[in-house]
């Protein structure tokens, strides 16, 4: 246990770490006017600087958050005040006793610390904002359980498979079992161990990832008998049975809670500064597409004008280098030379060798042009050539120099979580880390095609 702890504190440190280089920078920028002078990009990325914020408030409060799903009539609100042991949310035979999400505080253990969160039915009426306020829990839930109880109906499926792709472990709960002979249990859970995977292909769940309740047994009837002979019938209710999903909840948070709570807050800072990103470009799009004309036409220039090949590259290259810390300067996001040559570097495998042409057809018309240069004294014909050359190698290096501008902005959107402590370097960190028999080694294989 001490091993899963000491990693769990290591990821909880690097989330830190990564939340606080991102609002380090965003503060400079603040502080150094880029933000400030401008209200209206202030105002459009406010949310998610305050998002920021609260996330890393969030982790240094490590409070963890499991918010409960499920349509209605599951017993939603039960399982959480069997969990709580006290009648604290209110649950009643109508459908939709549960209108807005509420939180509760929980604390099953010494050093484990959590928020309950119940919400509404998935197919309550209002659809739309109904979504809209499930997908706001989803997104700050570390853990999701999605109540059912018995079979699952094509709604909740679809509610599940909703579920899966926010990138959230999650359990499936099993609830009001009592009302199941156990042969009809054993088929229900194998059931929902292969449909609660997500996809049919899906490896079963874990027996972790799936728990069977009765969080508010029905009432039974009970035989008495008295001493002195007489016989009643009375009815009580059975407690609930719930000791099962508790200690499957304590086990988890014990071996990687600290590390949910991480990687969580990291996907959240993620989608936070994609957002901000999204909105910069958006906003500056003219901007940027004047910097990118303007360096393409001073490139095309400077390529046809000089007559030296080596230093046509050369200048070339420092041009696309120069546009590059240009457009992270316009974008407000941090840029260094060495960082710039990364994205060069990125940009000429990742465009399927356009521009390393663009540097061979350089050197080769650099090569003619160079030539005709030298030999223009002894044959006025050689002027005509250097002159051909001229114009298709600045032809060539301009569309060199627009290629890199338009991907250099892609990947200045897309790749702004990445660096020695970007979001997405962390998450990626925490995901190759995790133990086979972690609830999270599901949650990586499931992204790993994203990480």
């Amino acid at each position: 246990m001490s091993v899963y702890r000491n990693l769990q504190e290591t990821h909880l440190n690097r989330a830190r770490a990564s939340l606080r280089q991102a609002l380090s920078w965003y503060g400079y920028l603040r502080k150094s006017g880029q933000l400030s002078s401008n209200p209206e990009l202030l105002g459009l990325v406010k949310p998610e600087l305050e998002a920021l914020n609260a996330t890393l408030n969030k982790l240094d409060s490590s409070v963890i958050r499991i918010a409960v799903f499920g349509l209605v009539s599951r017993g939603k609100s039960a399982v959480l005040n069997a969990l709580l042991g006290d009648k604290i949310l209110q649950t009643g035979p109508l459908n939709g006793v549960t209108q807005w999400p509420r939180s509760v505080r929980w604390q099953p253990s010494d050093k484990v610390l959590v928020e309950l969160i119940d919400t509404p039915g998935l197919d309550e009426i209002e659809g739309e904002s109904r979504a809209d306020m499930a997908r706001e829990v989803v997104h700050q839930a570390d853990l999701i359980l999605f109540v059912v109880s018995g079979d699952i109906t094509r709604t909740e499926y679809q509610a599940l498979l909703e579920l899966r792709r926010s990138q959230k472990p999650l359990i499936l709960v099993f609830n009001k079992i009592d009302l199941y002979p156990d042969t009809d249990q054993g088929a229900i859970y194998q059931n929902l161990q292969q449909l609660g995977a997500g996809h049919p292909e899906a490896k079963p769940l874990l027996p972790d990832e799936i728990v069977m309740v009765a969080a508010e047994p029905a009432a039974i009837e009970v035989r008495v008998e008295w001493p002195d002979g007489r016989v009643n019938y009375e009815w009580e209710t059975p407690p609930p049975q719930v000791d099962e999903l508790k200690e499957t909840i304590l086990n988890i948070l014990n071996r990687e809670g600290r590390s949910l709570l991480a990687l969580n807050a990291l996907i959240q800072a993620r989608d936070a500064e994609a957002a901000i990103a999204q909105k910069t470009i958006d906003l500056r799009e003219q901007e940027a597409e004047n910097i990118i004309w303007q360096f393409t036409k001073y490139k095309a220039l400077a390529v046809m004008l000089n007559p030296i090949a080596f230093l046509d590259i050369l200048g070339g290259t420092v041009a696309d280098l120069a546009l590059i810390r240009a457009l992270a300067r316009l974008y407000g996001l941090p840029m260094t030379s060495y960082e710039a040559g990364k994205i060069l570097k990125t940009i000429l495998f990742s465009s399927g060798g356009l521009l390393l042409g663009e540097l061979g057809s350089s050197f080769i018309l650099g090569l003619g042009k160079s030539t005709a240069a030298i030999t223009s004294g002894d044959n006025p014909s050689n002027i005509t050539a250097f002159a051909g050359s001229a114009i298709a190698q600045a032809g060539i290096a301009g569309y060199g120099a627009y290629s890199v501008g338009k991907a250099a902005q892609v990947y200045l959107e897309k790749g702004c979580t990445w660096g020695q402590l970007g979001a997405s370097s962390v998450i990626q960190e925490i995901l190759s880390q995790v133990d086979q028999n972690t609830i999270l080694y599901r949650l990586r294989q499931e992204l790993g095609k994203k990480y």
